[in-house]
């Protein structure tokens, strides 16, 4: 992996983000890349904050251990928890990551909230992952009692939520990743209106695959690996 490389992609994804912000009447500049840099070499973080993204996704506790050792301080890059994330690596979760994008349930968020406090350590940054695709394989919570458990969530000392993540299933099926995007922008929408002071604007969806539909349909976040990176 180069940087001409890397950088080459970037511009084209960009392109990409461009023109289906265009299609859906929205800016371009309201979506940002998160680069996903899982089974990739510490290298990989390098390159993108050389190219001056100032953020990586990474899926596992370990492996975000071992690389922030091997890199030392990377000023300038927030690390992202993409992954799903059990409870009890979560104090070790809090000391390496600045965003903790997939707490999936009320209990997840008070062991995060009742560490934070412990350590006295400022608000950690988190996005509540929900279920919207209805598969059970899939982390998150359920739609039908997501708008309680965020207000829940949003009550916990220690924690502040920037918005909502969500997984779409890995399909070529149009119609069904849009349902997927809708629900969760919708959900959005009712958590803005209905939960006293909640103002998370953050709507983490779209991958490789479906990113261009995630634009269309709300998304101010793309996590993004073999588009960007290439191939792990």
């Amino acid at each position: 992996m180069t940087n001409d490389q890397v950088e080459a992609r970037l511009a084209r994804v960009m392109e990409r983000i461009g023109a289906a912000a265009e299609r859906a009447g929205r800016r371009a500049e309201d979506v940002e890349i998160l680069p996903v840099t899982k089974g990739h070499s510490p290298r990989a973080i390098e390159v993108v904050r050389e190219l001056g993204v100032g953020r990586i996704g990474e899926n596992r506790v370990p492996e975000a251990e071992a690389k922030r050792s091997a890199l030392g301080p990377t000023p300038g890059v927030a690390w992202h928890l993409i992954g799903r994330l059990q409870r009890n690596k979560a104090r070790r979760a809090l000391r390496v990551f600045d965003v903790i994008e997939s707490v999936d349930s009320v209990r997840l968020a008070n062991t995060l909230s009742r560490i934070a406090e412990e350590e006295q350590r400022g608000p950690v940054d988190i996005l509540v992952q929900v279920n919207t695709s209805g598969e059970a394989a899939k982390a998150g919570l359920e739609p039908e009692g997501a708008l309680d458990a965020v207000g829940e969530i949003c009550a916990l000392p220690g924690l502040r939520v920037g918005g909502l993540m969500t997984l779409a299933p890995f399909t070529g099926d149009e119609a069904m990743l849009r349902t997927v995007f809708r629900g969760v922008a919708g959900l959005l929408a009712r958590c803005r209106a209905e939960i006293s002071g909640f103002q998370g604007r953050v709507l983490s969806m779209g991958m490789s695959n479906d990113f261009e539909i995630a634009v269309e349909e709300g998304s101010t976040r793309l996590r993004l690996g073999t588009v960007l990176l290439g191939e792990r």
